[in-house]
């Protein structure tokens, strides 16, 4: 945390925070694992985020980016195969996909993602449920649960199809097909898609515009379109319960196993 960020900022440790303007929030991930993925501590800051947030009067705009090269590969598949039978555990990672979804589409400041390198599981999750989402151009992209034997559940099922549509969700999400940042764009899985050395100045640009724009205006207008995205909760509680169950049955333990021991999954 700088001396600019809020107060409350003073808890995170695995998010780092910084004021570009005065009524602008930066905040990067800082995931410890490979290609930035999200350890337990990390993935349980990401999902608070949002409350504290949506409290913070001061804040009128958000811009949610990466450290370095990568933005965020996803949880630490590791670390969640080595916690494959904590039952507890699992449900608190599902309440936090929750807080993550429900957080971001609630959160009454307008959100701006700006991503390079790699995205993934919950990068992705936080990536796309964002209100704008800027992306390089040579960025990967892919969701790779049912790779893993598990659901797609933590934010695809709510999403993905109002934003690609339903043919394209299916293909990608099946497969687990990675599409670079101008694929996506093309899609219309994100908002937009620059070279890598633009991305974050142009997700600071856009999330300056915002932050100085009519707040009551932007908030009742992006609460308006995501009335559309609400309306898919019950789709997205089906697909993170069918995840959940998932990792504790022979397919979720097969794809864990064998991402954790380098090999391709015996189905």
């Amino acid at each position: 945390m700088t001396a600019a960020a809020s107060d409350w900022a003073a808890a995170y440790t695995r998010l780092e925070f910084d004021r570009p303007a005065a009524e602008l929030l930066r905040v990067r991930l800082h995931g410890p694992g490979r290609l930035g993925a999200l350890d337990a501590a990390a993935h349980a800051e990401a999902a608070a985020l949002w409350h504290d947030l949506a409290a913070d009067a001061s804040v009128r705009a958000v811009l949610l980016t990466g450290s370095g090269p990568v933005f965020c590969s996803g949880g630490d598949v590791r670390e969640e195969y080595a916690e494959r039978d904590n039952a507890p555990r699992r449900a608190a990672m599902a309440q936090q996909a929750r807080d993550i979804v429900y957080g971001i589409l609630d959160c009454p400041r307008p959100v701006v993602t700006a991503a390079r390198g790699a995205a993934a599981g919950a990068g992705l999750a936080l990536l796309l449920l964002a209100d704008v989402s800027v992306v390089a151009a040579d960025a990967r992209l892919a969701d790779g649960h049912v790779p893993l034997g598990l659901a797609a559940g933590d934010h695809a099922a709510i999403i993905w199809p109002l934003l690609c549509g339903v043919a394209k969700a299916k293909y990608l999400l099946l497969t687990g097909t990675a599409v670079s940042g101008a694929e996506a764009e093309a899609m219309n899985l994100v908002s937009l898609a620059v070279p890598d050395a633009e991305v974050e100045e142009r997700g600071l640009q856009i999330a300056a515009r915002l932050a100085a724009g009519p707040p009551e205006a932007i908030r009742a207008t992006k609460q308006a379109i995501n009335a559309w995205v609400r309306q898919a909760a019950p789709v997205f509680e089906a697909a993170l319960a069918a995840e959940v169950i998932g990792a504790g049955g022979p397919e979720g333990r097969e794809g864990l196993r064998a991402f954790a021991e380098h090999r391709v999954p015996r189905w």
